[in-house]
């Protein structure tokens, strides 16, 4: 009797162990991106080039957690000289005084046992408020240097006006230049992360 308790234990332990990994954006191979509308008519694309993410995952059970984004607000690029440092302003981003923004995950939906929404935190400006991010995960792969790699799609759209970037104005027949709704997309890859070097003596 206490061999099968013990193995029945032994085995409900055992299937119950993550195996899950902790992973890293890979920077050379993720685009962070946004589009806003513009004039009415159409959209501004820009992207963040400096960022940083980490989050872990089981390959096996698909089991997402941790996950957590920074972006450097001073790397912004719209292709525009003009209206990047005005969008690096207090009118919107004020990068002097909010250098970073991040998102903090706190629950993860699935469907059929995948990753499909990332719930969170957002933080711009200092500003603190919930958002979800849609996951459309690709698969991992060995890539051809040993690294375990694995590709995801991430997408969420936000009010621009609920973190502070108020800024606008009024069109000559209507309107505003900048509309409110802000499109954001991770376009990733990560691998899994390596383990700090340990500190000299």
């Amino acid at each position: 009797m206490r061999v099968l308790l013990f193995s029945f234990l032994a085995t409900t332990l055992f299937s119950a162990t993550s195996f899950a990994e902790k992973f890293e954006l890979d920077k050379s191979h993720t685009d962070v991106s946004f589009r806003a509308p513009h004039l009415m008519v159409s959209k501004v694309k820009g992207r963040f080039e400096k960022f940083e993410g980490t989050f872990d995952f089981d390959e096996k059970t698909q089991k997402l957690e941790n996950v957590f984004v920074k972006v450097f607000t001073t790397s912004l690029n719209t292709n525009e000289k003009d209206r990047d440092k005005h969008l690096r302003t207090a009118d919107f981003f004020d990068v002097n005084k909010y250098p970073e923004m991040t998102f903090k995950g706190t629950k993860v939906d699935y469907d059929n046992g995948k990753p499909d929404k990332i719930h969170g935190d957002l933080t711009i400006r200092g500003i603190t408020k919930p958002a979800v991010f849609d996951i459309d995960y690709k698969g991992a792969v060995n890539d051809p240097w040993g690294n375990r790699v694995i590709s995801f799609e991430a997408e969420s759209k936000v009010n621009r006006k609920d973190f502070g970037l108020n800024w606008n104005k009024a069109m000559d027949k209507g309107g505003w230049v900048v509309g409110d709704e802000i499109e954001i997309e991770i376009d990733g890859e990560a691998k899994v992360a390596k383990p700090a070097a340990p500190a000299k003596k």
